[in-house]
């Protein structure tokens, strides 16, 4: 149970950090003339690939505090996903609009 936390609390901090460059870079993108939506949609994909396949792969690791951490990186991108209706995960239809 507390290296669930700690893989929620990684995964937290990690999408807090990430989450602040790529929308960064998508305003960078749209005062240029251009649509910011490829970089959020990028930015979308790793972090689901950090959540996701970051802690499946902890759990082929087989030890438990791969397991609980690998375990706490998915609820934690689970948890985000749902408490902000995708807003920092980048699921959110309305960003790419």
């Amino acid at each position: 149970m507390a290296f669930a936390l700690v893989g929620v609390t990684v995964y937290s901090i990690v999408n807090a950090v990430f989450g602040f460059v790529v929308f960064a870079a998508a305003m960078g993108a749209s005062t240029d003339g251009g649509s910011g939506s490829g970089i959020v949609a990028a930015g979308a994909v790793l972090l689901a690939l950090a959540g996701l396949g970051g802690g499946a792969g902890l759990l082929f690791v087989r030890r438990p505090w791969a397991t609980g951490s690998g375990l706490g990186l998915m609820l934690g991108w689970a948890l985000w996903s749902i408490v902000t209706a995708g807003w920092c995960t980048g699921l959110n239809p309305a960003l790419y609009g």
